[in-house]
């Protein structure tokens, strides 16, 4: 089965690029071109193509404001997003607007054949580089809201955390601390709830984690 491409670009490197895959593999057909995102929008409604190949930056429209108005006409049309940089911003900007795939315009023929196959199989496609960029900024955004979790903590949960990873049960905290058990209770409650740990096993993992 011919998978039947609209190309939505106008740098002349990547269109012939594009002929050039679609001469290795006669299962790929260039059904349609557009040098702008509001001739992307008429191309796509005219062939109704299977796959839409969409520069990120176009003049007229952008790449993603053209997929905007594509998607709610045509929801079973499956889009990959081209572009130049490895921005976070970018590949989530696209994959909220519907985007099936993000690749780099520097991309070899046989990455952007795995894209169009992958896609077409119903799956997401995120070049290498740029998954690395996410990877990248998803764990500092995970360490960012450690170090946001562990500044919530009062400087007395502080010392209670402290001392629970140290292996002391509650009524050796109230006695190191001059307060009550039931105090030291609703301390590592307070402890639980601000850190997100559910457990004692998880608390003491936490604690250790953060350098108590």
């Amino acid at each position: 089965m011919t998978t039947r491409i609209l190309l939505a670009d106008d740098h002349k490197l990547f269109i012939e690029g594009l002929a050039e895959l679609m001469k290795k593999n006669p299962d790929l057909e260039l059904s349609g071109q557009a040098k702008n995102g509001l001739q992307a929008v008429e191309e796509a409604e005219r062939i109704k193509p299977d796959i839409i190949l969409m520069d990120i930056s176009m003049p007229e429209l952008s790449g993603v404001k053209a997929l905007k108005r594509i998607l709610p006409k045509m929801p079973e049309v499956r889009a990959i997003m081209l572009s130049m940089y490895n921005s976070r911003e970018l590949i989530v900007e696209s994959l909220r607007a519907g985007a099936r795939g993000y690749i780099l315009k520097e991309c070899t023929s046989s990455e952007l054949y795995e894209a169009i196959r992958t896609v077409m199989g119903g799956q997401f496609y995120i070049a290498r580089s740029s998954l690395e960029v996410l990877v990248e900024d998803y764990l500092r955004l995970l360490k960012e809201d450690e170090r946001n979790s562990a500044r919530l903590l009062s400087e007395r949960e502080r010392e209670v955390l402290k001392l629970l990873a140290g292996g002391k049960n509650a009524k050796e905290i109230a006695y190191d601390l001059s307060i009550s058990k039931n105090t030291v209770d609703v301390h590592r409650r307070h402890i639980m709830e601000k850190t997100g740990c559910t457990s004692m096993a998880g608390l003491v993992r936490y604690a250790i984690r953060e350098g108590y």
